[in-house]
C-alpha cells in the first residue's frame, strides 16, 4: 500500500467503504459483487420491474410487522423494534449542500461555454456527451449501473497494486488527448477567424 498523499485508501475516504472498494474485507467485497449481480439478474434477466419488486417487498414487510404486532399483543411479547422513521434536518441540509456544489459546477461549465465562449471546455463537453450517448446506445441504464458497480469494486484493488504503471500510462494518454484537443481548438479558432474576414 502506498503511503502519504498518494494513498488510494485515504483518497477513497479511509473507512469501511475504502476497505470494501479495495477488497480489504474480502467477505464484504464478495457479498457486494454477489448482491449487485443478483440485483442485476432480477431486474435485467428475470424481467422484474423495480416498482413491482419494491411494492412486493414493502407489502411483505408491512404484513410481517402487522402480524408481529398483533401476535405480540396476544402472546404478551414485546412489539417489533422500529427506529424513529424520520429524516433529520441535518441530513437534508447536508444533501442540499452537496447537491448545490455540483449544480454550481455544472452552471459554471455552462457559463464558460455560453458567456466566455471557451472553446476548449465546449469541445470537452461535446466529447464527453458524445461518449455517454455512444455508451448509452450499447447498454441499457440498469446494465450501465451494474457495470459501474463492478468497475468500482474491481478497478481500485488493481489500481492500488499497479499504481505507478497506470499513472504513467494515463499521463501519456492525457498528454496525447490534450494535444489533440488543443489542435481542434486552434483549427476551430482559425476557421472562425477566416469566416469573419470574409
Amino acid at each position: 500500500m502506498a503511503t502519504g498523499p498518494r494513498s488510494l485508501h485515504a483518497l477513497l475516504g479511509g473507512g469501511a467503504v475504502a476497505d470494501l472498494l479495495l477488497c480489504r474485507r474480502r467477505n464484504a467485497s464478495a457479498a457486494a459483487v454477489v448482491g449487485a449481480t443478483a440485483v442485476w439478474f432480477v431486474f435485467e434477466r428475470a424481467g422484474y420491474s423495480f416498482p413491482s419488486v419494491l411494492s412486493n417487498a414493502l407489502l411483505l414487510l408491512v404484513a410481517i410487522l402487522f402480524f408481529w404486532a398483533k401476535s405480540a399483543l396476544l402472546l404478551n411479547r414485546p412489539l417489533p423494534p422500529l427506529p424513529n422513521l424520520e429524516v433529520s434536518d441535518a441530513v437534508v441540509e447536508k444533501a442540499a449542500d452537496y447537491a448545490l456544489v455540483w449544480i454550481n459546477r455544472l452552471l459554471a461549465v455552462g457559463h464558460d461555454i455560453a458567456i466566455k465562449r471557451n472553446r476548449k471546455v465546449f469541445i470537452k463537453v461535446i466529447l464527453i456527451l458524445w461518449l455517454v450517448s455512444f455508451v448509452g446506445m450499447l447498454f441499457n441504464f440498469l446494465t450501465l449501473i451494474y457495470i459501474g458497480v463492478m468497475l468500482s469494486l474491481l478497478v481500485p484493488p488493481l489500481y492500488e497494486k499497479y499504481q505507478d504503471q497506470v499513472d504513467e500510462k494515463v499521463g501519456v494518454a492525457h498528454s496525447i488527448i490534450s494535444r489533440h484537443i488543443n489542435t481542434i481548438v486552434i483549427r476551430a479558432g482559425q476557421s472562425a477567424k477566416e469566416k469573419k474576414t470574409e
